[in-house]
């Protein structure tokens, strides 16, 4: 262990105090990313010479006494599908392979005003389709703790930057889970919070009812801070809500007395690993000596919500992907003849297999005769699967399940089969389509040595409750044991 192999939050204070300086924690970073990335591929963009200007900058106002915050000088990476000025950005798309945004995402610039160092752009599954950052254009991302193994996704790359010491934090997008699973799969945690709580202003649409920007970190405590620096009301986004209760790491207490805790049922069924089920278990007896009262109970409405959140999901895709046609940015093809052939090239040579699939899916939905069959449909189920929820949050403060039926798959075994893929979204796309927050905390490890996550969700603008839960855990459990290839050439073969 060095001065430097700590938490964000601990880094910042560690700063503060002079004990290492920014552009010192940026070196250790940049220095574990040359001897990782080769064979990890966490990142599609390195940007480690803006990055090195920012650090000396940062630097200079924290001895100034100008910057003061708990993530000043801290290197973070931010996911390729967010905006960021005079930086490339491209959804792990070809079709975006040249796009440089004029501004940055809301929840970037908050950052930045906090003085975070960022490091470069995460690799992800194209335009955050997928569940294992296989998809990508630009080549997949390796699980750290297992380098035959998926990271899991869309935002694989920075939970797998984050487990390897590539960067102290992360910022990642969750539309049907893709924060929480791979949080699961790395062993870090992962946060979405509620629905509206973090800007989507710069945030690269998928399926823009879903989308949260969110924190992937090392600890619960950083989690906190981080969602408290980029929690705001934006009026440029839409969907944007006001809230007066940010103040996220209040929450961070050892006391889980009296918390009711739903254990649902139909989450610890057929389907899921024994591995995965023990270890939660476990968790949750630990939060139960400690004072919880945890019960089973029947959630219902579960094997709805896969085909409801796909067809909505493809929906929105479908609509916001149209706007990728080679006429104001990014790709275009060459040797058309006319308009409409540019758009019909463009499109079929600079979309992936996966993002193709979902338009057409999307569109199918959308079309004539089909809209009421299926669409209106999965709105109406959407609205059960919330009703279902609040029901359940009337008896409970929380509901723990997992994040995913399964640890990290191998490469290839996913892509194989699209629908098996989808299907281990069961634990988390529910979430998305009620606009809850969820956390994700590392509490095992299988025969395999591939991390295991417990979920915990909350009912909307609970985070507090969820993180209070999950730092009672955190601190039950004790420290957890890390990825074992940390610093070093990758993870275990």
């Amino acid at each position: 262990m060095t001065e430097l192999d700590c938490t964000a939050v601990e880094l910042g204070k560690k700063i503060k105090a002079g004990r290492v300086t920014a552009p010192e924690a940026l070196e250790a970073v940049l220095a574990r990313m040359d001897r990782q990335e080769e064979t990890l591929h966490c990142y599609v963009t390195d940007d480690r010479e803006n990055a090195r200007k920012k650090a000396e900058t940062v630097q200079a106002q924290i001895e100034a006494g100008t910057l003061s915050g708990p993530l000043a000088g801290v290197p973070v990476a931010i996911k390729d599908n967010m905006n960021t000025a005079g930086l490339l950005t491209t959804c792990a798309s070809r079709i975006l392979n040249n796009f440089v945004p004029t501004f940055s995402s809301e929840a970037v610039k908050r950052l930045e005003a906090a003085g975070a160092v960022i490091i470069g752009k995460t690799n992800m599954d194209e335009f955050a389709m997928g569940s294992t950052t296989e998809t990508s254009y630009y080549g997949v991302t390796r699980n750290p703790w297992h380098t035959d193994h998926v990271p899991g996704g869309s935002s694989g790359g920075s939970a797998a930057a984050v487990a390897a010491g590539e960067c102290y934090y992360a910022l990642g997008s969750d539309t049907g889970g893709s924060i929480r699973q791979p949080a699961s799969f790395c062993g870090v945690v992962g946060m979405k919070p509620t629905y509206g709580t973090v800007s989507r202003y710069g945030l690269i649409a998928y399926g823009s009812s879903l989308d949260q920007i969110g924190p992937l970190a090392q600890d619960v405590t950083d989690c906190a801070a981080i969602l408290e620096v980029i929690s705001t009301h934006d009026p440029k986004d839409s969907t944007s809500v006001k809230r007066d209760d940010t103040d996220f790491t209040s929450a961070l207490k050892a006391d889980v007395k009296g918390m009711r805790i739903g254990i649902p049922r139909d989450y610890f069924g057929e389907g899921l690993d024994g591995e995965v089920k023990d270890s939660i278990l476990s968790a949750v007896r630990q939060l139960e000596e400690a004072g919880a009262v945890v019960e089973e109970f029947d959630l219902s409405l579960v094997k709805y919500a896969i085909p409801a959140y796909y067809v909505i999901a493809c929906a929105e895709a479908s609509s916001n992907l149209a706007r990728f046609e080679g006429v104001k940015y990014g790709y275009r093809a060459e040797g058309f003849d006319g308009l409409h052939d540019m758009y019909k090239m463009t499109r079929s040579e600079g979309f992936g297999p996966e993002v193709k699939r979902r338009i057409m899916l999307g569109s199918f939905v959308l079309s004539s005769g089909y809209y009421d069959a299926y669409y209106l449909k999965a709105l109406r189920t959407k609205a059960l699967i919330k009703q279902a929820f609040d029901k359940a949050f009337a008896k409970y403060d929380l509901i723990v399940g997992p994040a995913s039926p399964t640890t990290a798959p191998r490469l290839g075994e996913s892509l194989a089969d699209p629908i098996q893929m989808y299907l281990g979204d069961i634990y988390t796309v529910s979430v998305n389509l009620a606009g809850l927050p969820g956390i994700t905390v590392p509490c095992g490890v299988d025969s395999k040595g591939l991390p295991i996550g417990m979920q915990l969700i909350g009912d909307c603008f609970q985070e507090k409750k969820l993180i209070r839960t999950a730092y009672t855990y955190e601190t039950l459990r004790g420290a957890f044991a890390g990825c074992p290839g940390k610093g070093k050439e990758g993870g275990q073969a």
